[in-house]
C-alpha cells in the first residue's frame, strides 16, 4: 500500500540526488514543507530557485506562506519569483525533474493527516512541453522581496480579521469602494517604490487587500487589474452600459448602497472618478462633472 507521504518522499529522493541546481515550482508553498525541502538540498548544491505566487486570498485561507523570503534571506543560495499565472507543479534536480499536480503544502506532499490524492511524474527535464513550461514562466517571472512578502501578509491579515472574500474580475464588490484619495501612490507602494505615513498606507494596504491583485506585477499589468476590478463595481454599471455617468447619479447610487451622508457619497464619488481616470481612459467634464470614456479635449 502507498504511503501517505509518498508524494514527499519522490521530492525528497530527488531533492537528496541534486549536485549542482535545484528548482522548485509550485502556486502553493507553506514555508514548514519548503524549509524541510531546503534541508535535504545537499550542501554542495549552490542554487535553489523557487518560482510561487501570492495573492492576498490565497495567503489569508493559509494555502501559502509569503514567508518562505526568510530563507532567501538566510540562505545566499535561495531565490524566489513570483509568476502571477502561474498553476504548473515542477521540481527539478539538475537534469531530473518531477511534474503533476502536488504543490508544496502539507496537505498535497502527504506530511499531514487527511492528504490530498496527488500525482508527480518524473519526465526529462529536455522534453518539449517542460521547456515549453518553463521558458514562460521564466518570461513572466519577478523577483519577490521582503516589503513584497510583508505587504501581501498585511492584505491578509486584512481580509482574515474582516472576513472578506475580495472581488473576482468577473464579480461584483460587495463591500468595496476605494479610499485612497490618490490613486497614483496604490502601485508606488505595492511596488516598493515609496513609503508614506502609517494612516496613508493602512488605506492603501486596505484598497490592495480588497482587490486581492496578485503580487509582483508589472504597472502595466497592475493597472490592467485594477482597473477590470473597478468595473466590477456595480455603482458603474451605467458609465459601461451607457458611456456616461454624473456625479450627482454616482453620489445617488453610493449613498443608497452605503447609506453614507452626502458629503460622504459625494466624497466617494470623487475618489472613485479619480481612480478611473488614473486606471482606465477617463475623464471628467468641469462642474456638475460627468464621467466618460476616451480622453478629455484641450
Amino acid at each position: 500500500m502507498t504511503q501517505p507521504d509518498h508524494v514527499w518522499q519522490q521530492i525528497a529522493d530527488l531533492m537528496e540526488d541534486a549536485t549542482e541546481e535545484v528548482v522548485i515550482i509550485a502556486p502553493f508553498i507553506k514555508k514548514a514543507i519548503f524549509e524541510e525541502t531546503i534541508a535535504v538540498v545537499p550542501s554542495s548544491v549552490q542554487k535553489i530557485t523557487c518560482v510561487t505566487r501570492w495573492t492576498p486570498a490565497e495567503v489569508a485561507a493559509g494555502v501559502s506562506d509569503p514567508e518562505i523570503i526568510e530563507a532567501a534571506q538566510s540562505d545566499e543560495r535561495i531565490s524566489i519569483a513570483l509568476c502571477a499565472s502561474l498553476h504548473a507543479k515542477l521540481y527539478r534536480a539538475d537534469g531530473r525533474c518531477l511534474v503533476g499536480s502536488a504543490n508544496l503544502t502539507g496537505k498535497a506532499t502527504g506530511r499531514v493527516p487527511n492528504a490530498n490524492v496527488e500525482l508527480l511524474l518524473e519526465v526529462p527535464m529536455g522534453h518539449p512541453e517542460v521547456q515549453r513550461v518553463v521558458g514562460q514562466i521564466d518570461a513572466r517571472s519577478t523577483v519577490a522581496t521582503p516589503h513584497t512578502a510583508a505587504l501581501v501578509r498585511q492584505q491578509a491579515d486584512i481580509l482574515r480579521s474582516e472576513r472578506v472574500t475580495p472581488p473576482s474580475e468577473d464579480e461584483a464588490a460587495p463591500c468595496w469602494l476605494p479610499e485612497t484619495r490618490r490613486p497614483e501612490n496604490v502601485y508606488a507602494l505595492y511596488s516598493g517604490r515609496q513609503r508614506f505615513t502609517p494612516l496613508v498606507e493602512a488605506g492603501i494596504v486596505r484598497d490592495l487587500a480588497m482587490l486581492d491583485v496578485p503580487a509582483g506585477l508589472s504597472e502595466d499589468a497592475f493597472n490592467a487589474e485594477v482597473e477590470a476590478r473597478l468595473h466590477a463595481i456595480p455603482e458603474l454599471d451605467q458609465l459601461t452600459a451607457k458611456q456616461r455617468l454624473s456625479n450627482i447619479e454616482l453620489q445617488r447610487a453610493i449613498a443608497e448602497r452605503t447609506g453614507d451622508p452626502e458629503d460622504q457619497a459625494r466624497w466617494t464619488a470623487e475618489t472613485l472618478a479619480a481612480w478611473l481616470q488614473h486606471f482606465g481612459r477617463y475623464y471628467t467634464e468641469v462642474g456638475s462633472w460627468e464621467l466618460r470614456p476616451g480622453i478629455e479635449h484641450a
